[in-house]
């Protein structure tokens, strides 16, 4: 299901974000909702990022010039009262590092931020390989975040890298889920490595298995392997994926609908929320469209979230 509103792509055997283009993807004008349609159960937002306002902005300058225009340039309050206000029930946030020592102040302000709001369900993060990476993540389960962010393009690793191990054994040992964005796409050569070279299906295997215990979800079904990883799902009581960007209809590709036919009861609703070039509600609409019957869209939208979380 091509999205025809998103020009300038690549197929999806390729990349989503055309090297060659010297301007990021187009936005949509979609009309938004004033809030959540009536009658629907809990909502979760289960991919919402938040940062200090610095580095959202540096964030939102980068996808201006390199991914897509920014829709919603609001910061950590705006946020949530932007969701909040609108019907979703809780968010669960996420922050990455991006430089060795910038983890455990993104891990103080999302702590803070939680206990300041308690329908936010906060994530830690670390860069893999930093000197005492599982002391700055026992520090922030002490603190109450729920689990870690990771991002292999952003951070310049393979999921089954060694460095990773302290981190998968400290998040299996804590109880805490992983969301590691271990999917090829959304890549551009304007990250710092190659995301076609650091991640497969094949690589997030070799984690599932050497960490059976280990609680991983990764967002975007997986994109842009999406059968490899319906098929993990079937193999696998341990991993999630989340619909985030991949379910809205913006890149052209086809709809990745088997993983939710496969393990419905493990996915999760996720937005990207607010680095959207699009409506907010815009991947709930194309969700609910899909008539997926009551007790998978209670499980989607918010129920398999809250057991993954602990919410």
């Amino acid at each position: 299901m091509a999205s025809h509103e998103a020009q300038g792509c690549l197929g999806a055997a390729s990349v989503w974000l055309d090297p060659s283009r010297s301007l990021p993807l187009t936005a949509l004008q979609d009309e938004e909702g004033p809030r959540l349609p009536a009658g629907l159960p809990p909502v979760v937002d289960a991919h919402v990022h938040l940062f200090p306002d610095g580095v959202f902005e540096a964030i939102w300058r980068w996808f201006e010039q390199y991914g897509w225009p920014i829709r919603y340039k609001l910061h950590t309050p705006e946020v949530l009262a932007f969701l909040l206000s609108r019907g979703v029930s809780r968010v669960v946030a996420l922050a990455y590092s991006h430089k060795p020592g910038m983890a455990r102040l993104l891990n103080t302000y999302m702590a803070e931020v939680m206990h300041a709001e308690p329908r936010v369900l906060g994530l830690a993060t670390v860069l893999p390989g930093e000197e005492g990476a599982p002391a700055i993540l026992a520090e922030a389960f002490a603190a109450g975040l729920k689990g870690v962010k990771l991002h292999c393009h952003v951070q310049c690793f393979a999921p089954d890298a060694p460095e990773l191990h302290e981190v998968y054994a400290a998040c299996a040992q804590a109880g805490r889920p992983l969301v590691m964005h271990a999917g090829r796409e959304p890549a551009s050569p304007h990250y710092k490595c190659d995301p076609h070279a650091l991640c497969s299906a094949e690589r997030v295997e070799r984690v599932l298995r050497d960490h059976p215990t280990l609680k991983l979800c990764v967002p975007h079904m997986g994109a842009d392997e999406f059968d490899a990883y319906a098929r993990l799902l079937e193999r696998y009581d341990t991993l999630w994926l989340d619909t985030t960007m991949a379910m809205a209809d913006y890149f052209p590709i086809s709809l990745p609908r088997r993983a939710l036919e496969v393990r419905p009861e493990r996915i999760l609703y996720g937005t990207d929320f607010p680095n959207l070039p699009y409506a907010w509600d815009r991947e709930l609409k194309q969700l609910l469209g899909l008539r997926l019957g009551d007790a998978v869209e209670a499980g989607l939208l918010g129920q398999n979230a809250l057991r993954l979380f602990g919410g």
